[in-house]
């Protein structure tokens, strides 16, 4: 049977001759995880096609333990908790290769009175700023550089064990060792080949700079297209890691000992099927106007936006000079201590943003590197000077937020987010945010009952 990307023609003949019996309609809450409904085909093509479907409104104001949280003004108890509308987006339409007679569809979040997009939906969110690049005259394309830990247990194993003392799927460090990726090609194979399938396509995969951390690359595209791509791509291979009775985690910082979990960005804007970035002089580090005035407003405007790059206070832990991950507000030619690393020439000429963590929202950080980038062309904001050297040893340069209360501050602070999101986005994300702050602040570590217990 066929699978990747089709239409909802190709689709209703499957479902017909009894090759589909199951449509996903999903969206992605808050934290980017995929919510949603599983169909019974029929009953898509008689009625999910067409009006899509209701899903409850706290999903958007629930924690990571699916409690609603009081506090919101979108969705509360006194408000009865009523629907949003899931209206699919026929241009992601696929069929799944990992699941048995599968297809998938995102949605778009609508209200359902209105039917105008719910504003605070993360899709929404890049929606706008991806409509305000193209008043511009532009496009923006790009691709998620995802990195995750694989462990030799179930995730019931790890909850039944409290996640202490998980066996990773190596024992020593093995990045870029074609030894280290042939132990686990039963699973990196299975995704490669799966994601391909589903019409995800992919570049590669390799082992990464930590005990049974891997990368695995899916090809560039329009960053609608790659959002959608990204959420699916960490579903699968959740999904893949259960079939096959191991644990995948896209944690920032799993553990203190061990390498954090990065999503570096990749970003170009394109015209008429060109990089408009690509008539810049690579060798002489001269840089057109608008590729230096994309990365002058996105530097600049990083910290006001760090909590999408950065969501959770585990994110903050992978931030460690020597880590491969950035501490510094700086950009510099192909050089991996770097904030923001140029890479690429003529039309492959590209900024590598390398803040995100494997645990980000993609739709939230495609929008907060699209709304940066458009204020620094509008604005004309200069990036400051290129930097040659080790950045993990320049004092001068601006640090990146060090912890997510830091981050917080920042935005909900700057006049600049309020006026780009609108006061109910800020407002509701606040809210989300100091939420997951104050769970982490109630809460008694393993660190502290090792450090307090006897001795204090």
């Amino acid at each position: 049977m066929s699978t990747g990307v089709v239409s909802l023609d190709l689709l209703k003949d499957k479902i017909q001759a009894r090759e589909i019996d199951t449509v996903i309609l999903a969206c992605t809450d808050l934290y980017g995880r995929l919510v949603g409904k599983r169909f019974d085909a029929d009953f898509f093509l008689s009625s999910g096609a067409k009006d899509g479907t209701h899903a409850c409104d706290y999903l958007f104001t629930a924690d990571m333990e699916m409690e609603p949280i009081a506090g919101y003004t979108f969705a509360n108890w006194e408000k009865g908790y009523g629907d949003v509308h899931l209206q699919p987006d026929f241009a992601t339409l696929r069929i799944l290769s990992w699941l048995d007679k599968t297809a998938f569809v995102m949605c778009d979040v609508y209200q359902v009175e209105q039917h105008v997009l719910v504003d605070i939906a993360p899709r929404s969110i890049l929606l706008k700023q991806i409509e305000h690049l193209a008043t511009l005259g532009y496009q923006a394309k790009g691709a998620s550089e995802l990195e995750y830990y694989l462990f030799d247990t179930s995730y019931q194993q790890a909850h039944e064990t409290d996640y202490q003392k998980l066996p990773p799927k190596g024992w020593y460090l093995e990045d870029y060792h074609l030894l280290h990726g042939t132990r686990n090609e039963s699973f990196h194979g299975a995704a490669r080949k799966h994601l391909r399938d589903s019409g995800i396509p992919v570049e590669n995969s390799k082992g990464e700079w930590g005990l049974g951390q891997h990368e695995l690359n899916i090809k560039y595209t329009d960053l609608l297209e790659m959002s959608d791509r990204h959420g699916l791509y960490k579903q699968c291979l959740k999904e893949l890691a259960e079939q096959q009775h191991c644990a995948v985690t896209f944690m920032a910082k799993y553990h203190h000992d061990h390498a954090g979990s990065s999503c570096h960005i990749h970003i170009s804007l394109w015209q008429d099927d060109s990089n408009a970035f690509a008539d810049a002089k690579v060798g002489d580090a001269q840089y057109n106007d608008l590729f230096r005035w994309f990365l002058g407003g996105w530097i600049r405007y990083a910290p006001d936006l760090m909590v999408f790059y950065a969501p959770t206070v585990n994110s903050y832990k992978r931030y460690q000079a020597g880590s491969w991950a950035p501490t510094k507000l700086a950009w510099s030619r192909d050089n991996r201590t770097a904030g923001f690393r140029i890479v690429g020439t003529g039309q492959s000429l590209r900024i590598e943003c390398r803040i995100p963590g494997a645990d980000c929202n993609p739709y939230l950080i495609y929008a907060a590197a699209l709304s940066s980038g458009i204020a620094g062309i509008q604005h004309k904001i200069e990036p400051p000077d290129i930097f040659q050297g080790d950045i993990y040893q320049a004092e001068h340069l601006p640090e990146v937020p060090p912890t997510l209360t830091d981050a917080i501050q920042k935005f909900k602070t700057s006049d600049w987010v309020k006026q780009t999101f609108g006061e109910a986005v800020v407002s509701h994300y606040t809210h989300f945010y100091e939420t997951e702050q104050a769970a982490y602040n109630q809460t008694v570590t393993d660190w502290e009952r090792r450090r307090y217990f006897e001795r204090i």
